[in-house]
């Protein structure tokens, strides 16, 4: 069996606690100011590709992976306290575009063309990611990095199992579960139930340090990563309306009747 070379994408996004507020502008999300931390879903790659190393497979090099601004870094050095051997940084500092979007804000196709560059300079054969990102929801990279690549994927992962060349995966579906089996080279995305990502201790922390980070740019490359889409408008959701109590099915009927619901 070659040896497992491990790409492990991360993304820096709003902290799943901090609710979030729209800009006054009514563009996007308000960031500044607003605390940040590693994409929970990219967490979940990280500890199962440390943890395929404990089992003791075959794994010669796990890598981090991000683009994003210059606070990015953090979320690589968390990465690399967790277990991850190395870092790369492809700077993308946030500014308006001609057509008002946010430069930073790469969207899925780039970050699949971006990672695909990766994949092939580092000699990767797996490649570990988040299913999604919870800050735009587009589950899309994965499958775009897959398709880019023409390897095969198993997505939102709730168990991985590597023997030799083959790859099992079981992911949850609607009514049971489905098992894939693939040969490396894979795309594998994470869903909730696969792990409990492990909190950084404090030596590890400061071994996470001296770990090589390197920094890049798009031009790097070569990537293309003008924006295809513009968001016109960002609102927050109505107020909730107060629910109401109906006497009997009759009533609960009529209501619903009454609100066009029947």
């Amino acid at each position: 069996m070659s040896g497992l070379r491990i790409l492990v994408p991360v993304k820096r996004v709003i902290d799943y606690a901090v609710k979030p507020r729209v800009n006054k502008a009514q563009t996007a999300v308000e960031t500044n100011g607003v605390k940040h931390s590693m994409n929970p879903f990219d967490e979940l790659s990280i500890e199962e590709a440390v943890r395929m190393r404990e089992r003791k497979l075959p794994v010669e090099d796990i890598l981090a992976f991000s683009a994003g601004p210059a606070k990015a870094q953090d979320i690589l050095r968390t990465a690399m306290a967790m277990g991850a051997d190395r870092g790369i940084h492809v700077v993308v500092e946030p500014g308006k575009d001609p057509q008002g979007g946010e430069k930073g804000d790469l969207e899925p196709l780039g970050v699949a063309k971006l990672l695909q560059k990766v994949v092939q300079e580092e000699k990767r054969n797996m490649v570990i990611l988040g299913k999604q990102s919870i800050d735009d929801d587009a589950m899309q990279t994965g499958q775009m990095l897959a398709g880019l690549l023409n390897w095969p994927q198993a997505c939102s992962a709730s168990k991985v199992e590597v023997d030799g060349e083959n790859v099992t995966v079981t992911r949850e579906v609607d009514g049971g579960v489905e098992t894939l089996r693939a040969k490396l080279p894979i795309i594998i995305t994470t869903d909730l139930r696969l792990n409990e990502p492990r909190y950084a201790s404090l030596p590890n922390i400061m071994k996470a340090k001296k770990k090589p980070l390197i920094k890049k740019t798009m031009e790097d490359y070569g990537v293309d990563s003008a924006r295809r889409l513009r968001t016109v408008k960002v609102q927050e959701p109505p107020p909730r309306q107060g629910g109401g109590k109906v006497e009997d099915v009759d009533g609960m009927i009529a209501k619903l009747k009454e609100l066009g619901a029947l």
